[in-house]
């Protein structure tokens, strides 16, 4: 449901060589896994009979004794509505293969050898298992394993992909497969696995189970996929070394579950990961597989799994583009910050112009003002370089005005004023509109004349136009064309608004404008406004943004995931139902959803047309390799869905 689904990742209470004991254990924890609804339930390598079972893999009585399990636990897998990973020794052809199995419905699926059997190390593997590049069949029967009667081919081999219900397809990798330069998984993702399945036998040592959880990292963010790991417990043998009973399941790089202790067994272990969000990145980054010379073979696992996952247990961050701990945040910041100065210093070296900037003393035109004036430092030039002008106007409010100023005045930019009262007095005379009617017209020829006056001044003084609107508002349209939507070049259009606040109380913290730390503090608490309509009878703020497009935290939630992940209306609703539980009613959600689509269909026009500006991060609509849409693109199939919420 919703893309998810759910895995147990179950670590048996292991004795070696006691297969039936094994088996008795497994089969209790699949029945405790299926009560929990799980889609898959993995076991580690060699889960029936034990993983150091050494010279007695040798031994025919064990290793029959494997396959009659194996048999049992397929049979018991008929009543079972989850599809089962487990691992067993298999002898194919003479050789020793330590194989992973795939087991729905009564039925074996698919067996999966290991690859990398390296003896270098504590392992000695190479002593008992062949690799899987050594196998001279790529089929099995239950009659050549001596099980019954029944000829039907089973797969065998390292190049299997799984198709679980048609839902989405998973594959095998068995304990340092993943450690190989070309891995397993890195060639079943080629072939479409958006879930690669790692059935180890991980020992433990200081040090390793982070060296582990990185590993793990990366390859489910290189490879745009998910990746679980589950490893033998420290049960299994303590003799030389112990077993760490490594749980972990990452998304995209992302940590989704993992076991708390370091050493575990005797456990399962549930996650959930968005198969939506990695076929949604794989779309727009393809994986190619022309260069590999080996295809993989489909095989179709059938369950009666109802698949029922929803997400519910996935940790969610309201604020997306918001890194959560404080120490992640000014990181990010900081980093962001480099970005537009060092695409900013390029512009002025390319155009050789002063920056000319319109300062409101809002939050976008003070972070703009802020990367101007960096820019300008790294070039050697003096921050008077950068002009700054202050446009007062019918709604302009005593606060901002005074903190432009101030603002401007600590920085030691170029300040000006220029009053554009008179001159829209006399646009509304010339276009007959009434001065008193505080309609569209009245705020967007503001809007326009500020642009006006910004565009000449800057060809004036040999200067180019610096804009400041941000990501969100190019998404709602919260721009007047031809207004504050134009300039030469936005350095905040890749950031959306919930992030600027959070840049200018970085750089505040940090004291990278020591003058001007005290002005910053105010802003970041004056309300967002485009101050176009008069003040109130004490000259403070009259009209917010937030109560007229709505809460700008909702919005940029809205926005990550429609053109990030392209999600449906009903997956984001109900997403922004559990992130804003204690924030917003289902109403106000709904209410603002729908302004949402309405909003970022009928305003595309004005991204159609936008400055260049520096793309930040991986939600991009003004720069060209953004997010790209006809501007008559209907709605429609949106709304209807939003309607029926």
């Amino acid at each position: 449901m919703y893309g998810y689904t759910k895995i147990a990742m179950a670590v048996p209470k292991v004795s070696l060589a006691d297969v039936k004991g094994n088996l008795k254990d497994i089969k209790e924890k699949i029945l405790k896994a299926e009560k929990e609804k799980a889609d898959i339930i993995v076991f580690p390598e060699l889960s029936l009979t034990g993983y150091s079972c050494g010279d007695l893999f040798f031994q025919s009585a064990l290793l029959n004794e494997a396959l009659s399990a194996l048999k049992e636990l397929s049979d018991f897998t008929e009543s079972v509505s989850s599809a089962v990973v487990a691992g067993l020794p298999l002898n194919i052809g003479n050789k020793l293969y330590n194989c992973g199995a795939v087991i729905s419905k009564g039925k074996v699926l698919g067996f999966v050898p290991k690859t990398n059997t390296g003896s270098k190390g504590e392992k000695n593997e190479a002593r008992w298992f062949a690799s899987a590049n050594e196998l001279t069949t790529d089929f099995l029967t239950e009659k050549e394993l001596g099980l019954s009667s029944d000829e039907t081919k089973i797969p065998v081999g390292n190049d299997l992909v799984f198709s679980l219900d048609n839902e989405y397809k998973f594959s095998l990798e068995i304990g340092e497969d993943m450690l190989m330069a070309v891995t397993p998984g890195t060639v079943h993702s080629a072939f479409g696995s958006e879930l690669i399945i790692n059935m180890g036998s991980f020992s433990e040592a200081i040090g390793r189970r982070e060296y582990r959880k990185e590993c793990v990292k990366n390859l489910s963010a290189r490879l745009n996929s998910g990746y679980c790991l589950v490893s033998t417990g420290w049960e299994d043998s303590t003799s030389d070394t112990v077993y760490s009973g490594h749980s972990l399941l990452c998304e995209k790089g992302i940590v989704a579950a993992e076991n708390e202790s370091y050493v575990d067994t005797d456990y399962i272990l549930y996650g959930e990961i968005d198969i939506e969000k990695i076929r949604a990145d794989r779309m727009k980054n393809d994986m190619p597989s022309a260069f590999l010379t080996k295809n993989c073979r489909s095989v179709f696992v059938e369950t009666s799994s109802d698949h029922s996952a929803d997400g519910e247990s996935v940790k969610l961050n309201k604020l997306p583009f918001v890194p959560e701990t404080k120490e992640d945040r000014h990181k990010r910041c900081m980093e962001i910050f480099s970005l537009q100065v060092t695409s900013l210093k390029r512009r002025i070296m390319k155009t050789g112009g002063r920056p000319v900037l319109g300062i409101s003393g809002g939050l976008d035109s003070t972070l703009a003002l802020l990367v101007a004036v960096k820019a300008a430092q790294e070039l050697g030039k003096d921050p008077s370089e950068v002009v700054g002008i202050t446009m007062p106007c019918f709604g302009t409010s005593d606060r901002t005005y005074n903190n432009s100023w101030l603002l401007m005045e600590t920085l030691g930019i170029t300040a000006k004023e220029i009053s554009i009262k008179k001159a829209c007095l006399q646009h509304f005379e010339d276009i007959g509109q009434d001065k008193e009617n505080y309609d569209l017209t009245f705020e967007n020829a503001q809007a326009r004349e500020r642009t006006q006056v910004i565009m000449d001044y800057s060809g004036m003084v040999g200067g180019f136009v610096v804009g400041t609107g941000d990501l969100s508002e190019l998404a709602l349209g919260w721009c007047t064309y031809n207004g504050d939507h134009m300039s030469m070049y936005g350095v905040n259009g890749g950031v959306p608004k919930t992030l600027v606040r959070w840049m200018v109380a970085t750089l505040a913290d940090e004291g990278v404008f020591p003058k001007s730390t005290e002005v910053l503090k105010d802003i970041l608490d004056t309300p967002i406004s485009p101050e176009l309509l008069p003040a109130d009878e004490k000259g403070n703020i009259s009209q917010q943004t937030e109560d007229i497009v709505g809460p700008y935290a909702l919005h940029d939630f809205f926005i990550y995931n429609f053109v990030r992940y392209g999600f449906s209306p009903e997956k984001i609703f109900l997403l922004a139902k559990r992130a804003f539980r204690d924030d917003f009613s289902e109403e106000v959600i709904l209410k603002w959803l729908k302004s949402f689509y309405r909003r970022f269909f009928t305003q595309q026009f004005k991204r159609s047309c936008q400055p260049d500006g520096v793309r930040i991060g991986s939600v991009a609509l003004g720069s060209k390799d953004a997010f790209r849409m006809m501007s008559d693109a209907s709605y429609a199939l949106w709304m209807e869905q939003v309607e029926k919420l």
